[in-house]
């Protein structure tokens, strides 16, 4: 998948820099990345560029939920159980991450 599908350019204008929301109660959440094959997602709050990378910092969402860094690279790279890949939730809004939880049940 190219990167541009993860990561289009107006994303990248609008993501907020890393450590813009730290010590927010509740953050804005401003992309959805998920996989088809596993019950997996990340939840972007921040990103910044990172040499020849993107680096994210939001929730991660799978056996356990964390708070945590993750690049661009890991996610293009990632091969969840059935081998598809990482996809952008195209549907997805920015909202806090209260409202998310709330819609998404976790």
């Amino acid at each position: 998948m190219p990167i541009i599908h993860l990561l289009p350019n107006e994303l990248r204008k609008t993501l907020p820099p890393l450590n813009s929301q730290e010590g927010s109660s509740d953050p804005i959440v401003h992309a959805k990345f998920l996989s088809r094959d596993s019950s997996w997602a990340w939840y972007v709050t921040e990103g910044s560029p990172q040499g020849d990378d993107f680096l994210f910092f939001g929730l991660v969402v799978g056996v356990e939920e964390e708070w945590g860094y993750f690049s661009l690279f890991e996610l293009t790279e990632a091969r969840p159980p059935l081998e598809f890949p990482i996809e952008r939730d195209l549907q997805f809004e920015p909202e806090y991450l209260s409202r998310v939880r709330a819609k998404e049940h976790f």
